[in-house]
């Protein structure tokens, strides 16, 4: 025998339930509100050359450096923040000019730089990032790549109004 799961008063009943849970938030999918600012990581900084120029590409290319720019709280995409980017690669060591580049987030918050290929310094492969333009606090990163074979590397900014 099957037994008959809603009637007229459950299906109210857990439509009002629903309704009354998902204006609280309880069931709400997670949002951007209330996030937090990304923190300097340490070495973030390490070989950082203010004012490095907007450039199309780093040297030859061959590696992708990518990720976003969102602003604290809200998590609104940042269109237009300057991403500076330099790290050690097959075409020079990250306190060389030549390895450093900035580019621009686009109308998403989206920025993406094409690079030489990342080597291991000090042991790990890993890039430097930093947020400096001044309409919010400088934020310096250091991701570390799982592999050196490794042709790409996203890092992602959320930050915190001056």
């Amino acid at each position: 025998m099957i037994t008959k799961l809603f009637n007229r008063r459950t299906l109210l009943a857990t439509f009002g339930a629903g309704l009354t849970t998902g204006t609280s938030g309880l069931l709400v999918p997670a949002t951007a509100k209330g996030l937090a600012p990304t923190t300097s990581m340490r070495g973030g900084s390490n070989n950082y050359r203010p004012g490095a120029p907007i450039v199309e590409r780093i040297g030859g290319g061959g590696f992708w450096m990518s990720g976003t720019v969102r602003r604290a709280g809200d998590g609104m995409p940042l269109a237009g923040q300057r991403i500076q980017i330099w790290a050690h690669t097959t075409e020079g060591h990250e306190r060389d000019w030549h390895s450093h580049g900035a580019t621009l987030t686009d109308s998403n918050g989206v920025f993406r730089l094409e690079m030489p290929q990342i080597v291991p310094a000090f042991g790990q492969p890993h890039g430097h990032l930093a947020y400096d333009s001044g309409d919010y606090e400088t934020v310096f990163l250091r991701p570390v790549m799982r592999s050196a074979k490794d042709t790409s590397l996203e890092a992602h900014f959320v930050l915190q109004p001056v």
